[in-house]
């Protein structure tokens, strides 16, 4: 494999993250409009204002395989306060989706000759064997970078004995991924 098509992919899925965060910006902006708006004493009273169970949920869904979008708690996070409480929030949501990509390396790496784990990677992993064979540490990356599901690819490499080392130095994409999209949320909300 070239390192030209590897960088290829890396785009493409940059690309993707794009688009994907403009759907995302377009969404949230709608909700906000149209059922925030309307109800407000609803979302922000019951929901908005319980942070534990915002982090609940948050941790939840990415030790799951990323069931929300992180980029929805960072929204929710900006509207909690000061710079400095979004700047925690956002330290901790990085931190807990760096860590459940660690806790799925390592679940990877100990389930990997069980009859579950084989029967998860028929059900889950068949898309993402081949990219991981064809583009290696730049698939790491990518899920870290962009909506590519971060925790099954740190599960399916971790069935791959793939050194630890090198994950963790790659999985620190994720905490670039999070500064880059905080700042555009904070940059964004400035107006």
């Amino acid at each position: 494999m070239t390192d030209q098509s590897k960088i290829v992919f890396l785009l493409k899925n940059l690309g993707r993250a794009l688009i994907y965060a403009i759907v995302i910006g377009v969404a949230y902006y709608l909700f906000k409009e149209y059922i925030v708006s309307e109800n407000q004493e609803v979302w922000l009273n019951k929901f908005y204002s319980n942070a534990p169970l915002i982090y609940l949920i948050y941790t939840g869904s990415e030790v799951f395989f990323g069931l929300f979008p992180p980029e929805f708690f960072m929204l929710w996070a900006y509207h909690k306060g000061e710079v400095i409480q979004y700047v925690l929030n956002l330290t901790f949501f990085a931190g807990i989706s760096y860590g459940a990509g660690y806790l799925a390396f390592f679940i990877g790496r100990f389930l990997r000759k069980t009859v579950i784990f084989r029967y998860m990677s028929r059900k889950f992993f068949m898309k993402y064997w081949p990219m991981f064979r064809k583009y290696g540490s730049v698939l790491i990356i990518a899920a870290a970078l962009t909506p590519l599901p971060w925790a099954l690819i740190s599960m399916l490499v971790g069935s791959t004995e793939y050194p630890l080392k090198r994950f963790t130095l790659f999985a620190l994409f994720r905490i670039l991924r999070f500064a880059f999209y905080g700042y555009i949320i904070f940059q964004t909300h400035q107006f």
